[in-house]
C-alpha cells in the first residue's frame, strides 16, 4: 500500500542507518522507495534538510508530497537550509495538497523533538513487520499515513459549486432590473474567471499525476529487472496495481476538467 512514512531517530547517525535499511529492503524487494530525504531538529526547532528530497526518475508528485511534509514539520519556525544541499524548503505547503492529514503532522511532531532526525519517505508496503523490525532494532520510531486523494475529489466539488453559483445569478438576471443588470453580470464574470483559473489548475494537476504514474511504474519496472525470481511475482502485482489506481485517477481528474468546460461554454 502506497504511505507516506516518517521514521523519528535520537540523532543524524541512526537516521542515515535507518535510510541504508530502507534501500536495502528497496533492493529486496520487500518494500518500493519512491522518493525519500533525512531531516534533523536543532536545538532551537528548527528542521534543516540534510539530504534533498528524491523526487524520483520523472520529478513527481512523491517528491512533491515528502517535501511537503518536510516544510510542515518545520512548523512556524521554517525550515533551513541543509547542510551542503543548497536547497529550501518552505513550511508554507498546503496540507491538503501534500495529501496527508494535520493529526499526522501533530503525532509526529510530538516525537519530532530538537535534536532529533528522521527519515522521510514515500514507500509501497505490502507487509509492514519487515520496515517496523528494522527501524525498532535502530530506536527508530515509524509513523505511517496513507496517501488520500482529497484534492482531486475538492476540485470536483468546488466547481459544481461555481456552476451553482453561476445558475443562480443568470436567474436572478432575469429578474433584475435594468440599472442593477451591470452588477449581476460583474459578478458572473468574477465567477467564470474563477472557473477558468480551476480549469488550468486542473489541466497541469492532471499532467502531474500522469507523471507520478509514469515515474513509479517505471521505478517499479527496474525494481522487477534487478529482483530475484520469488519476488518478481509480488513486485509485477504491485506494478500492476500502481497503473491501474493512476489510470483511474488520470480518468476521475479529466472527467472534473470537463466540467470546467461545460460550465464555461455559453
Amino acid at each position: 500500500m502506497n504511505r507516506v512514512t516518517v521514521v523519528v531517530f535520537d540523532d543524524e547517525k541512526k537516521a542515515y542507518e535507518g535510510l541504508s535499511a530502507i534501500h536495502d529492503l528497496h533492493r529486496e524487494g520487500t518494500l518500493t522507495v519512491y522518493a525519500d530525504t533525512v531531516i534533523a531538529k536543532d536545538a532551537r526547532g528548527k528542521v534543516a534538510v540534510r539530504k534533498d528530497p528524491d523526487p524520483g526518475p520523472l520529478g513527481t508528485l512523491s517528491g512533491f508530497t515528502v517535501g511537503s511534509l518536510v516544510g510542515l514539520l518545520g512548523g512556524p519556525i521554517g525550515v533551513a537550509v541543509g547542510a551542503g544541499t543548497g536547497t529550501m524548503i518552505g513550511a508554507a505547503w498546503d496540507v491538503t495538497r501534500a495529501e496527508i492529514g494535520n493529526d499526522f503532522i501533530a503525532e509526529v511532531s510530538e516525537f519530532l523533538l530538537p535534536g532529533k532526525a528522521a527519515v522521510i519517505g514515500e514507500m509501497d508496503e505490502q507487509w509492514q513487520a519487515p520496515l517496523d523490525a528494522r527501524m525498532e532494532a535502530l530506536g527508530g520510531e515509524v509513523f505511517r499515513r496513507n496517501r488520500i486523494q482529497v484534492e482531486d475529489a475538492y476540485f470536483e466539488k468546488e466547481i459544481a459549486a461555481y456552476e451553482a453559483e453561476l445558475d443562480a445569478l443568470e436567474a436572478e438576471l432575469e429578474r433584475t432590473a435594468k440599472e442593477r443588470r451591470a452588477r449581476i453580470e460583474a459578478k458572473m464574470q468574477a465567477t467564470r474567471t474563477k472557473l477558468e483559473t480551476r480549469k488550468q489548475e486542473l489541466k497541469a494537476r492532471i499532467d502531474a499525476v500522469k507523471r507520478e504514474g509514469d515515474a513509479k511504474v517505471e521505478s517499479l519496472r527496474k525494481q522487477i529487472a534487478l529482483a530475484s525470481e520469488e519476488q518478481k511475482e509480488a513486485l509485477q502485482k504491485r506494478h500492476d496495481k500502481v497503473r491501474a489506481e493512476y489510470q483511474e485517477r488520470t480518468a476521475k481528474l479529466q472527467q472534473a476538467w470537463q466540467l470546467t468546460r461545460s460550465a464555461l461554454t455559453p
